[in-house]
């Protein structure tokens, strides 16, 4: 291992003297965030970038190994959202003085667990709307707001976030999704990494393919 270290993902500062950059698992106390190790988000606090998570709503916000999140980037989960069936939109029952109870959960335009898969990239400043799924190897672009899920290995960028493309042949993101190098232990990874960064994807084929 690089220096005679370890990768720890229960660490939270990953690069010595450098405190900008923070594994996000070790760091988590709000229970209905759940993230895998080795993901990082380019800031020095992560909790403060999930925004609307209440309990009595009940979503989590469900991330993979592996993401890397730039910095400004904002999941909204479902308590922004606002009953959208009546004539008007506005919440009586959260302010003081005004006679309306609580909706019930049916009558709010509720779109479940937002959930970001393994390997995937968030560019600076996107906003990651609530109940999407962002597929495994996905990347999204810079300043892009994604209101709808994003398929595995698939770029996508704007407001609202398109797909660009897909950042590899159906073949290879079918070896990709089998292999799910996220999950290999740590020194199995570390012996990978020449195939993971390799840009010579034909032979990335040959390789995922005989260890399958």
């Amino acid at each position: 291992m690089k220096n005679g270290k370890q990768p720890n993902p229960n660490v939270i500062h990953p690069i010595n003297g450098y405190d900008k950059e923070i594994y996000i698992k070790p760091t988590i106390t709000d229970p209905n965030i759940i993230v895998g190790d080795f993901s990082y988000i380019a800031d020095t606090d992560f909790e403060s970038h999930v925004t609307h998570l209440y309990d009595f709503i009940g979503d989590k916000l469900i991330i993979g190994k592996f993401c890397q999140i730039a910095s400004g980037v904002e999941f909204i989960l479902n308590g922004a959202n606002h009953q959208m069936n009546a004539v008007t939109t506005f919440p009586f029952y959260t302010l003081e003085g005004w006679d309306m109870e609580p909706p019930s959960m049916d009558d709010l335009p509720l779109k479940g667990d937002t959930v970001i898969g393994n390997d995937v990239w968030i560019g600076q400043n996107a906003v990651i709307l609530p109940g999407v799924h962002i597929g495994d190897g996905a990347i999204i672009g810079a300043n892009s707001v994604v209101g709808s899920n994003v398929e595995p290995y698939t770029i996508v960028a704007g407001n609202p976030a398109r797909a660009i493309r897909k950042r590899f042949d159906d073949e290879l993101i079918g070896y990709l999704l089998a292999f799910k190098w996220w999950d290999k232990s740590i020194e199995e990874i570390n012996d990978l990494i020449p195939i993971l960064t390799s840009s010579d994807l034909e032979s990335v084929k040959k390789e995922l393919r005989a260890r399958l």
